[in-house]
């Protein structure tokens, strides 16, 4: 069996990350990508499934989400530009960046105020339909909003539904479990903040606490759905439906910066930061991002410094196999949402040979980044969401990002190029917990 000391000697980069420090990798593995899609489980027509179903839904949403009816019931959010954002990026870290920087506004997206509102809310849409068609009650042809009736509820609540969570996978899994009338537990983590599990109980939702972190909160989830034939868990390391709900998001990103005249080609490249905890939510809309980009889109992870799971798997090959805690780091971050000791099997696997690369960052550096965009462009995440915004400095101030843009012939196209950051969360943060979020973060 390896030691830690075997794993740095074959992978130095391994060294830094056990010293909690900043790193930025490039993905070795990554294909162009006719190869690279080729021997993938997942496909287009998937995603146009999952499109496909969230536009049935949409008049049901429209029907009891109200902040959604503006949107037809599409649960969707805006791309912004922040151009004060990169000035002030540049004067921080003493580096001239190019190009335009764009903020994909997931922190604001309805419902749940986190990306979690897209896999999350998907696969809860999918399981009800599942459920009301193989019991005859609902046909594809239907007007969706019939499911907001007593009928449905009642049907639905000899059903549970259960899932593990560090917040806001939870959040947005409660939340319309519940509003349909599923009996709904999240298994949170010890990570997950206090607010977060006041809101799910509020909605109706169980929540079971516990000491331990986000693979615990799975594991007692999973048990709960075993010992329950009519309980579904929702396998947050593991669901396609998950991940697919997720790639929606890089259809619907298309048409929004198409209506903002952004081109993205061969000599305009788009570059896209996601922090990453499990991995699926980054690696749904990565993947989503490759089938419309293919070769000119390049995605990269963000981690927190004492969290590199996915950056862990990938670097050594063995995905799940590994956790942070097995190279004795202690998994504790600010950025709750990315809380995780061990990645996604599946998300690694299937997005080794798509993904450009992945990068760490502090909690120091997230509070201050948090800070920051608050000042400069008057927009409020929570920590976790700030890893995405770091990723353009990193890139082009960081040996190994010099390099990447160097391999990839896109030196000459940087000034053409659009970086967009996914903001994962944010809007739903009470306002006091917010404000001492940026004092924290204007003090450094």
């Amino acid at each position: 069996m390896k030691t830690i000391q075997d794993w740095i000697k074959e992978y130095p980069l391994i060294g830094e990350l056990v010293d909690v420090k900043e790193v930025f990798w490039a993905n070795p593995k990554k294909e162009p990508f006719q190869t690279g899609v080729k021997n993938l489980p997942l496909n287009e027509n998937d995603v146009k499934d999952a499109e496909e179903r969230l536009q049935r839904f949409a008049p049901y949403i429209a029907k009891v989400f109200p902040e959604t009816r503006k949107e037809g019931g599409i649960i969707e959010s805006p791309v912004v530009s922040i151009p004060a954002m990169r000035q002030k990026l540049s004067e921080l870290y003493e580096h001239p960046l190019e190009g335009e920087f764009l903020l994909k506004c997931d922190s604001h997206l309805p419902i749940s105020g986190s990306i979690k509102a897209r896999g999350g809310i998907y696969e809860v849409l999918k399981h009800a339909e599942t459920l009301a068609i193989q019991h005859g009650l609902l046909s594809v042809e239907d007007d969706y909003s019939i499911l907001d009736s007593e009928k449905f509820r009642n049907f639905f609540s000899d059903y549970s539904i259960a899932v593990g969570s560090t917040g806001n996978l939870g959040l947005s899994i409660g939340i319309m479990s519940a509003k349909l009338g599923f009996k709904v537990t999240v298994h949170m983590s010890a990570d997950a903040k206090e607010w977060k599990k006041d809101l799910l109980k509020s909605r109706g939702v169980k929540v079971i606490e516990y000491k331990e972190d986000y693979s615990k909160a799975v594991e007692e989830g999973r048990k709960q759905a075993d010992r329950d034939p009519n309980c579904y868990f929702i396998d947050d390391e593991n669901s396609r439906d998950l991940f697919l709900g997720y790639a929606v998001a890089a259809f619907r990103l298309k048409k929004q910066l198409e209506e903002l005249n952004i081109t993205v080609d061969e000599n305009h490249p788009l570059f896209v930061y996601l922090p990453c905890g499990v991995g699926g939510g980054p690696g749904g809309v990565a993947f989503g991002l490759k089938l419309m980009y293919q070769d000119h889109v390049h995605c990269f992870f963000a981690e927190p410094t004492h969290s590199p799971c996915m950056l862990l798997g990938l670097v050594t090959g063995m995905h799940d196999k590994v956790s942070v805690q097995d190279f004795g780091i202690d998994n504790i971050t600010s950025a709750d949402g990315l809380a995780v000791g061990r990645p996604s099997g599946f998300v690694g696997h299937t997005i080794e040979p798509l993904l450009s690369g992945s990068y760490t960052v502090s909690d120091h550096e997230l509070f201050k980044l948090l800070s920051t965009l608050a000042d400069t462009e008057n927009i409020r995440l929570e920590p976790s969401a700030l890893a995405g915004v770091i990723g353009p400095v990193k890139l082009a101030a960081e040996k190994q990002g010099k390099e990447y843009v160097q391999d990839h012939n896109l030196k000459d196209k940087m000034k053409n190029a659009v970086h967009l950051m996914w903001a994962t969360g944010g809007s739903m943060v009470p306002k006091e917990i917010m404000e001492e979020y940026y004092i924290k973060g204007a003090k450094l």
